[in-house]
């Protein structure tokens, strides 16, 4: 019956999360109650659920919002604008270094782990050069994404946070094993840039038609900043805001400080270094609280449901049982098998679905065969995080779509093929290292 419960419930939440037609908040918090209420479980036993789950993503939470803001008030300085409008500039007329520069830009203005703010830093800049060369959108598109995907391993983009949420392990310690991974992925995405910019070279060349490559009418300049973006620019303070940048990089690579407080800090120094005044100070925080408090609440939210899953038993019901119906080779293995087929699944299962969904059933049934905690994150995480901008649950997807006027369907034709081979070509690097 506990089995039974908890299948329907987190069914239920996936569901729920699906559909989209609600915040991700409401059903993190409701649908596990309801179970546990169905289970019988009384408020006093949900009580200590709660209390334990909350306990185990708190510093996760405040991580987020401050990392958050942060790199918002960051971007507000035009720290990145100048580096990615040079690159632009100096890729003009050369297919090949336009889709290495492509690849590059795409994974520099990703370092906030922001896809909104990525993608309206990059189209409008890339787009009218893409035009003016006749290249198809769609292949900037394609390594606007890959480069995004792979820069969303870093610990404040959102995915090990969701990860660390469920495994209770501290974000930093599983992203230290993914730069490694990361770096390769940088390798293999120039390589493949290089490779698509020849073949799009002589798809030019040949005058062939561009089929996916219908481009729209845009301005032939690069994108400019609005007026309210250049009052909040501080290009004189430049380099004491790529000091400040890069020495928070630092402190999160070696783990000297906690990385809530290590961003607490960083984001009290930026604000004191480019917006002086308690009026402006808070004018950049308010500016950046919607987007640091939702992801905050969403990790909270999941917090107090993972507490009720497992305080209930209902995770270690279902993984006994599952290990029971499954054959006994697969067991072991299936963190493996999802991670091979994870990119596909991103068609189907949004990132909360994934992660606080199958993630948690996933690691009961293996953990019973001695895989670690984070052996299952790395598989899952790296056989998927790749795709996490072709999926359609992605709303900076649609951003992306809507800024260069392209079709989502022509977009999962035209990446599917390089972005599921790319996560392939990582799952077997990570492996080769022993990640999992």
């Amino acid at each position: 019956m506990l089995t039974l419960i908890g299948l329907l419930t987190i069914c239920s939440l996936v569901v729920l999360l699906l559909i989209g037609r609600m915040s991700p908040v409401l059903p993190l918090i409701v649908v596990p109650l309801l179970g546990a209420l169905a289970a019988g479980f009384g408020p006093e036993a949900i009580s200590g659920f709660f209390t334990d789950g909350i306990g185990r993503v708190t510093a996760i939470a405040t991580m987020f919002v401050f990392a958050i803001t942060f790199f918002g008030v960051l971007q507000d300085t035009g720290l990145f604008r100048p580096l990615i409008g040079g690159m632009v500039r100096l890729t003009r007329g050369n297919v090949i270094a336009v889709t290495v520069a492509t690849a590059v830009i795409g994974m520099l203005a990703h370092l906030d782990g922001a896809g909104a703010t990525t993608f309206l830093l990059t189209v409008p800049a890339l787009l009218p050069l893409y035009k003016q060369l006749r290249m198809s959108p769609y292949l900037m598109l394609l390594l606007l994404a890959l480069g995004a995907g792979i820069f969303n391993m870093l610990p404040w983009a959102g995915p090990l946070g969701r990860a660390s949420a469920v495994t209770g392990i501290e974000v930093t310690e599983l992203w230290r094993p993914l730069i490694s991974i990361q770096a390769i992925g940088v390798v293999l995405l120039i390589t493949l840039a290089a490779l698509l910019g020849w073949r799009e070279q002589r798809r030019i060349a040949a005058g062939q038609s561009a089929g996916e490559g219908v481009l729209v009418e845009t301005s032939s300049d690069l994108h400019e900043p609005t007026a309210e973006e250049r009052e909040l620019e501080r290009p004189r303070l430049l380099w004491a805001n790529s000091a400040l940048f890069l020495a928070v990089l630092v402190a999160l690579f070696s783990g000297v400080l906690p990385a809530g407080y290590i961003f607490m800090i960083g984001l009290c120094l930026a604000l004191l270094v480019n917006y002086p005044g308690g009026k402006a100070q808070m004018q950049r925080i308010s500016a950046h609280a919607p987007a640091a408090l939702s992801m905050g609440m969403i990790i909270l939210a999941a917090g107090s449901m993972l507490g009720i899953l497992t305080g209930t038993g209902m995770l270690t019901s279902i993984a006994q049982d599952l290990a029971q119906v499954l054959p006994a080779p697969l067991v072991g293995q299936m963190h493996i098998v999802l991670g091979l087929f994870g990119l596909p699944m991103e068609l189907m299962l949004s990132t909360d679905a994934y992660y606080f969904g199958l993630l948690p059933v996933t690691l009961e049934v293996v953990g019973g065969q001695g895989v670690e905690p984070a052996s299952v994150v790395y598989a899952l995480t790296i056989g998927n995080i790749i795709g996490t901008f072709i999926s359609p649950f992605s709303p900076a997807l649609w951003l992306a779509l809507g800024l260069a006027g392209l079709d989502l369907g022509r977009h999962i034709r035209y990446s599917l093929w390089w972005m599921w081979g790319f996560s392939l070509v990582l799952f077997g690097a990570a492996w080769a290292l022993g990640l999992f």
